[in-house]
């Protein structure tokens, strides 16, 4: 019987002098098995959270500032960073007709990060709206200094444009990013002027499913070690309603390129429906954080990277709340800038709320585009991580 059977083997057992070799032995295979687990398994690390310190009430620059005179629709998205105590944007100005077409890339600069005076038009985009032109639509200047060339090189998207249809988006279509290289040595350079060096990232042959129509929305570089890597963003804008934004990964040995899809870690997953433009941050412990524009309201996405390569699920940081939310939309944040002792400067581009305006039938905004800002501070919590 099957209850016989297991008194029998009990017995058996416990009168064999090979039952203790057994235990001695499953010991020693528990012992390995913890040891490995530690050191390739779960262990106890630092995780971080970024928290806000300071909210700004209002925008710090405006359609109605100095120097945006002539700037219909506003500023929309680029890059801010701090050069010998000056704050450098560079950002994508919507001057005109049609709406996200006509644009102007440009370069302003702040002592006290609340005061901005515009330096220099970059680039101005044609406004063509026929499909023709693939430099169109002109959108996310961002800068980025290579060691190696002790120059700025500057990152931007060109776009196609044409009138949307009933079944696709085509306001910004066929999106390829732009290198340029500016002429002036060092860092003082950053300013430019800058030349146009080619297209280094597009839409084509070599592209993985997850890109559509739209083309490469986004990129921008970083170095890991030796290698650069950039997050770059792509949607399936050929069918409405768009229901993806999605970025991936590339890399190249220099910053001129050849850039080549990590198409096995592609699309990565650190949101499940909206992601745009991060823009990424080696901290001081060597890990990396990249900031993104999110769909969760009045707040920004970020997340983390111990390698720069495999990144955690998204967080969101509330930028906006009570009685200072200024902006009916949260766009862009323009990357985290370093201010010491784990602290930093955020800026971010928004909305603003302006009675009965809403969204058009493809959920844009058209309201005037303003930049805000917020004092953000780094977190640190042990939680369990795996190693790589």
């Amino acid at each position: 019987m099957l209850g016989d059977g297991i008194v029998e083997y009990n017995l058996g057992v416990a009168a064999t002098p090979r039952f203790a070799d057994v235990c001695r032995s499953l010991l020693l295979v528990c012992v390995f098995c913890f040891s490995f687990w530690a050191m390739s398994g779960p262990v106890a690390t630092q995780s971080s959270e970024l928290v806000v310190t300071k909210r700004f009430q209002g925008a710090v620059l405006t359609i109605r500032s100095g120097g945006a005179e002539g700037n219909k629709y506003g500023f929309e998205g680029g890059r801010v960073l701090k050069l010998n105590d000056t704050y450098h944007l560079f950002t994508s100005e919507m001057v005109g007709d049609p709406h996200w077409v006509k644009m102007k890339l440009a370069h302003w600069v702040s002592q006290d990060r609340l005061h901005w005076t515009r330096v220099a038009t970059l680039a101005e985009s044609s406004g063509e709206f026929s499909g023709k032109d693939p430099r169109a639509a002109l959108w996310s200047p961002l800068p980025v200094y290579d060691p190696a060339d002790n120059r700025w090189n500057l990152f931007y998207v060109a776009y196609q444009a044409a009138p949307d249809t009933p079944h696709e988006w085509l306001t910004n279509h066929e999106g390829r990013i732009w290198r340029a290289v500016s002429n002036t040595p060092g860092l003082d350079g950053i300013g430019g002027p800058y030349s146009d060096a080619g297209v280094i990232l597009q839409r084509g042959r070599d592209s993985d499913a997850w890109e559509g129509l739209q083309g490469t929305d986004s990129f921008f570089p970083y170095k890991v070690g030796k290698q650069w890597y950039a997050l770059y963003g792509s949607a399936h804008t050929e069918k409405i309603p768009i229901s993806l934004w999605q970025v991936g990964l590339a890399k190249a040995p220099d910053l001129a390129g050849p850039w080549v899809r990590c198409a096995d870690q592609n699309p990565l997953t650190v949101e499940k429906r909206f992601i745009e433009n991060p823009i990424v941050t080696k901290l001081e412990d060597g890990t990396y954080v990249a900031v993104y524009d999110t769909d969760a309201p009045n707040a920004i996405g970020y997340t983390f990277s111990a390698d720069g390569i495999h990144w955690s699920p998204g967080q969101h940081l509330l930028v906006q709340q009570g009685h200072g939310v200024w902006a009916s939309e949260v766009r862009t944040p323009l990357g985290l800038i370093p201010e010491g002792k784990d602290s930093f400067t955020l800026f971010y581009t928004a909305n603003e709320k302006v009675s009965g305006m809403q969204p058009d039938g493809n959920g844009i905004n058209t309201t005037p585009g303003s930049m805000g800002l917020v004092e953000v501070q780094l977190k640190k919590r042990e939680v369990a991580k795996l190693r790589p």
